[in-house]
């Protein structure tokens, strides 16, 4: 038991670091670290699927195509292609209903669907964090784009912390469950405890944002407050989502390439549904500032 402390701890605490590291140290590391990651949980999810439902879903070109987009909307974010890099990643779509005729797969139709699904689910949640990471400025008659890493460590941070804030208070005084068919040990009491840590969170932040970005557009207090409700609402039913899945295939875990803490899609559930839901209300925001 006291082993399996002692591997989950050091398990999380090397992930923490990697991703904190890999966001802050420059916009290559944040890129290389999140293709990395958005082609793990790709061949993660088509592997889960294919094992518990009997499918033969392409892993090889679903995750390629996944990667792929990840990269393209980061090399447009960041002006280094224009709206042509997007093309071999809509003939990667194409592909995939037309290789399922000659295959002759008996399930060829749920094989595209999820093939299509790890797009929706995985590939366009993590490449929205390349929107919410470049900002354009207009300066000398010229647009200029800096890369700004405080909006997505901030969601992780108000992800680890209402996760951690959910548990504590949950564990304490949970009591009326938050949605006992999909996952019975969450409680409304410990949701509400977990957004009162991410909400202190992102004062705190508030108050220090600056020091991690000149350039950029950033919130105020209230608005700062609003971006960790939001991310604390979505990345709770991201959490419910993924238990959905697994639920439905029969797992407890998505895989185990992380010790003491299950699999890729085990670890970025939350992150899924927490990042386009930033994305929007950012941009809403500064659409009405």
């Amino acid at each position: 038991m006291k082993s399996n402390f002692v591997v989950r701890t050091l398990t999380g605490l090397i992930f923490v670091l990697v991703l904190i590291g890999g966001i802050l140290w420059n916009w290559m590391t944040f890129a290389i670290l999140f293709a990395v990651i958005t082609g793990m949980t790709i061949w993660e999810f088509t592997t889960i699927i294919n094992q518990n439902l009997n499918l033969q879903v392409n892993r090889l070109i679903t995750t390629v195509a996944g990667v792929y987009l990840f990269a393209a909307v980061f090399a447009f974010n960041r002006e280094i292609a224009g709206a042509e890099v997007f093309i071999p990643y809509v003939l990667s779509i194409i592909y995939l209903p037309i290789s399922e005729l000659y295959l002759r797969y008996e399930k060829s139709l749920l094989n595209w669907a999820f093939a299509l699904m790890a797009q929706l689910y995985i590939a366009l949640p993590f490449s929205t964090i390349c929107i919410l990471s470049f900002f354009k400025s207009y300066e000398n008659h010229t647009y200029l784009v800096y890369y700004t890493p405080i909006f997505t460590l901030s969601v992780f941070i108000f992800i680890w912390l209402s996760d951690s804030g959910a548990y504590i208070v949950g564990s304490k005084i949970g009591k009326t469950k938050l949605f006992p068919s999909i996952s019975p040990k969450k409680s409304w009491e410990g949701s509400i405890g977990g957004a009162i840590f991410a909400i202190i969170a992102s004062q705190l932040i508030a108050l220090n944002a600056h020091n991690f970005s000149e350039t950029s557009p950033l919130l105020n207090h209230l608005g700062w407050a609003g971006l960790a409700i939001v991310v604390v609402i979505f990345g709770t039913w991201g959490d419910l989502v993924e238990s959905m899945i697994k639920r439905r295939l029969g797992i407890k875990d998505s895989g185990n390439i992380l010790p003491g803490h299950g699999g890729m899609l085990d670890r970025f559930d939350s992150s899924l549904m927490a990042f386009p839901a930033a994305m929007v209300y950012i941009y809403t925001v500064r659409c009405f500032a």
